[in-house]
């Protein structure tokens, strides 16, 4: 029997999870080998959750795996690489959120995230080739802390220019350059 080599994208949504008009989800509904992370029912804000839902999704996928992350879905990819050790392909880390420093109005507070988990970044590199997408004027993240998230994560850094937080608010339904930089990792 020939091994399975195509990987499978799995999609890891921020804490706003399926949004039907957000790229990850038309994304995943146009490739041929893509999942999600469930959401989730309960504890929404809790990191370990979040690690613990991406960790159960990942069980569910024989076979090679490239990760797809936007917003806090970068955090949990990232809090997920530092306690377990599956072997990834790669991962397209897109938009990270800076959950330690203050979030604009609507999201989480800075107490409420960090009571939940989600304080300290980590900033270890990553096991695997990774690729992050950095908005140059992102309300969630200054693009001057992407940087320094991507080099200490030994991550390739993007430029991606002015496009807030790449998700429908900014104007981003589908974001052809996420399968570009998914190639890249495959």
């Amino acid at each position: 029997m020939m091994p399975n080599t195509t990987p499978t994208i799995l999609m890891v949504p921020g804490l706003r999870d399926h949004v039907a008009e957000h790229w990850q989800t038309l994304l995943e509904r146009k490739l041929p080998k893509a999942a999600s992370v469930p959401p989730l029912e309960r504890d929404k804000l809790s990191c370990a959750a979040r690690v613990a839902a991406l960790d159960a999704a990942l069980a569910t996928i024989d076979g090679p795996v490239i990760l797809v992350a936007h917003s806090a879905g970068v955090m949990i990819a990232v809090h997920w690489a530092r306690r377990h050790s599956r072997k990834i392909r790669g991962a397209l880390l897109a938009a990270p959120a800076d959950l330690e420093t203050p979030l604009p109005d609507g999201y989480p507070g800075i107490d409420t995230l960090a009571r939940n988990g989600w304080h300290r970044i980590p900033r270890e590199p990553l096991r695997f080739p990774s690729i992050v997408g950095a908005s140059r004027n992102d309300p969630l993240a200054r693009f001057a802390r992407v940087e320094a998230m991507a080099k200490d994560w030994g991550s390739r850094l993007v430029d991606l220019g002015e496009v807030g937080h790449l998700n429908p608010a900014a104007g981003f339904g589908e974001w052809p350059m996420a399968e570009t930089l998914i190639h890249e990792l495959v």
